[in-house]
């Protein structure tokens, strides 16, 4: 009697995703191929995915999710306020997506347009505004005037592009272990705060002396 195959799980879908575009350094072709690859079936694979490109947007927001329940197993992450909150937040994710750069780096590169590659960030893009809206704290808003609702929006927008830039210098980023990244982090977060606090110049200064000693340095 032959063994019953175990029902396919949505993370091994995931796993043999990322495997099958690292070893053939691109993505499936089709649906069809890569289910045939892999010795599962077109209908298990939309069980859980419309189209491959679903799971490349879910695989980002895998990390999202993975480094939010990290953070949250820390007893006091509740009692950060917000800057600690979010450093907390970007050095965890960034350690989480390290582990993966091989496939991170090859996924948002693979576009010429850089517009198309960001589109896989569409869906965790939603998900970084929400959480930055989530850890606005009290005492943050009364710093900067009562935020209202169109002045809050401006304000995740504005996080994440700060993301998207740390996101692009971590891709570029050539030091061992990625300790420049660590350094952006720490710099551009503090930046970000003493900006809304109106309180920037020595910090930008100095940011803005990495930021050129950087540039300088890659030329």
């Amino acid at each position: 009697m032959a063994t019953k195959k175990p029902p396919l799980s949505k993370d091994q879908i995931v796993s043999m995703y990322m495997n099958y575009t690292l070893e053939h350094n691109e993505k499936p072709k089709s649906v069809f191929h890569f289910a045939k690859v892999n010795d599962f079936t077109e209908a298990e694979f939309y069980t859980f995915f419309g189209t491959l490109e679903s799971i490349e947007k879910e695989i980002f927001n895998i990390f999202f999710d993975k480094t939010i329940a990290l953070l949250q197993k820390d007893v006091n992450y509740e009692s950060y306020d917000m800057k600690t909150k979010l450093l907390s937040f970007y050095f965890t994710f960034f350690e989480l997506i390290t582990a993966n750069r091989s496939y991170v780096v090859m996924t948002l590169k693979q576009h010429q347009n850089q517009l198309k590659n960001l589109m896989l960030l569409t869906e965790f893009r939603n998900k970084f505004k929400d959480y930055i809206s989530e850890i606005i704290t009290d005492d943050f808003r009364i710093k900067i005037e009562k935020l209202q609702q169109y002045q809050e929006k401006v304000l995740t927008e504005s996080f994440w592009i700060q993301f998207l830039l740390t996101l692009k210098f971590w891709m570029e980023d050539a030091s061992p272990s990625f300790e420049k990244t660590d350094i952006y982090i720490e710099k551009s977060v503090k930046v970000s705060f003493e900006l809304i606090d109106i309180t920037p110049l020595e910090s930008l200064i100095d940011f803005g002396k990495f930021i050129f000693k950087e540039k300088i340095n890659n030329k």
